[in-house]
């Protein structure tokens, strides 16, 4: 399936939400600047150094960016057992943000400071150093700080916070709010009628669809394409009476059943591999996914869960895929999920990574996850890839964008 209509203005992606990290000591302010910025009473603030014991988000709209997630973090120079394990905490966070204001006092950039810098600057994470309590301070006598980006505030004041709104518009990355590409965007003309199979099962949401479907359909508009929305149980009446849909994605744990149902002529993907294309490392899915000829008994595999929800006796990532991978292997296989964006203690362990579509998160946090495996040379895949092919269908279902 190509693109006809090469000349077609392209569409940007659709809007994720960028999340901004708030690190510093503690008492310099973290949570009074969060209600600045907000100019809501939204964190708890007290003179008591340490109020803030975990990292704690907040869903804010900043005019420029839209919908922001703000991540308010404990101290990073805590102290005692509970307090280093509050500070990884917070170095944690670090690689889940997609800009970061250091709040510091008085122009306080020493050694702690320094060295979240470094960690700011080790995983490519821009950020603003923001001196707040300036109505408390006094000039700077040293330039310890004028190789860096400040801005001079007062949260209690409110200022200096206009100023700052400004700048983080001006320099958070745009891929942190807007995909460089759209979901179908580059396979997909006005017109086109894209067939999308919702499975309505004890593991659908009540009352509505799941995200990447109301994404898709979104983005099927955006492209002025035509969405036909139908459950597995339609496919074979509706393409009796109606016209060759020009593509059909489906709900990746019914490949095996729909695949069948659909001609070879139309092409065939699913909600998880187009989610793959758009956020994750695609190619490294695609070499990754044939790791699966290789395991062997009593090998490690790690399923990666970017949301956390409540399970089902049929769920997809804790029960279906285990499964299919150990009928297909006929191996004794050996799996640890992790949900949300806990931390990875050891990756060495593992000889294969599932990671879920990733609809809940962005693309900086899916492959901040994903690099230190890559870079291990750990295979990865995608539910969507991994089911296609131990469905047979491999190649078919990631054709479109090959």
């Amino acid at each position: 399936m190509q693109k006809k209509n090469l000349n077609m203005p392209k569409i940007k992606g659709i809007n994720t939400q960028p999340h901004l990290g708030i690190i510093g000591r503690r008492n310099t302010g973290k949570s009074s600047l969060i209600n600045a910025i907000t100019k809501q009473d939204l964190a708890i603030v007290s003179d008591t150094p340490g109020t803030t014991t975990d990292p704690v988000k907040k869903s804010i709209e900043i005019y420029g960016l839209g919908p922001t997630v703000i991540i308010d973090t404990p101290g990073y120079d805590d102290v005692g057992e509970l307090g280093l394990k509050r500070v990884q905490k917070t170095l944690e966070v670090i690689k889940l943000i997609d800009f970061a204001l250091l709040v510091v006092n008085n122009y306080q950039i020493e050694k702690e400071e320094q060295e979240i810098i470094l960690k700011l600057e080790e995983t490519h994470t821009p950020f603003l150093i923001v001196n707040n309590k300036v109505d408390q301070c006094e000039a700077p006598t040293q330039s310890s700080f004028e190789n860096y980006n400040i801005v001079n505030v007062s949260a209690t004041t409110l200022f200096g916070i206009d100023k700052l709104i400004d700048k983080i518009v001006k320099l958070m990355p745009k891929s942190a709010y807007q995909s460089s590409t759209s979901i179908l965007g580059d396979v997909v003309d006005p017109g086109d009628q894209i067939v999308l199979i919702t499975p309505i099962d004890s593991a659908a949401p009540e009352g509505r669809l799941i995200l990447p479907q109301v994404q898709t359909i979104r983005d099927i508009l955006d492209h002025q394409a035509i969405a036909i929305v139908l459950k597995e149980t339609e496919i074979e009446d509706y393409l009796k009476k109606n016209t060759k849909p020009n593509l059909v994605v489906t709900d990746s744990k019914i490949f095996p059943e729909v695949s069948k149902m659909i001609p070879d002529e139309i092409p065939l993907t699913s909600f998880s591999i187009i989610l793959a294309h758009q956020k994750g490392d695609f190619y490294s899915y695609l070499k990754g996914t044939k790791a699966i000829e290789n395991l062997q008994n009593e090998d490690q595999i790690l399923i990666l869960e970017s949301c956390t929800h409540t399970t089902s006796c049929d769920d997809i990532g804790r029960v279906k895929i285990p499964n299919w991978l150990k009928e297909y292997t006929k191996k004794k296989l050996h799996f640890t999920v992790i949900s949300g964006l806990d931390p990875i203690p050891d990756y060495s362990q593992f000889k294969l990574i599932v990671q879920c579509g990733g609809c809940m998160i962005t693309k900086r946090q899916i492959m901040n996850r994903l690099q230190p495996a890559i870079n291990a040379q750990i295979p990865i895949t995608n539910y969507g890839m991994l089911i296609a092919y131990v469905s047979g269908i491999f190649y078919r279902a990631t054709a479109i964008f090959r």
